[in-house]
């Protein structure tokens, strides 16, 4: 899950498990299947979590990213 991956990893998306809003939320913020996401940094006690995705930076709370099934780039 994108909640996992650490600072300064790269990951692939595979699928996500939101549904309703937050689902649509993730979609239109480029969170879409085998989208490349990076990353960049955790706030001190790791919530939320500021990941690049589709050129753009966004800020996640881990319950989202929690929804993230991802594979790490190795």
């Amino acid at each position: 899950m994108l909640n996992d991956v650490k600072c300064g990893q790269r990951a692939r998306i595979q699928c996500h498990h939101a549904t309703g809003a937050m689902r649509r939320r993730l979609l239109d913020l480029g969170f879409l299947p085998h989208a490349e996401v990076d990353v960049i940094r955790r706030a001190p006690f790791g919530d939320p979590i500021q990941c690049r995705v589709a050129n753009c930076s966004v800020a996640l709370s881990r319950s989202e990213a929690k929804l993230i099934e991802v594979d790490v780039d190795t």
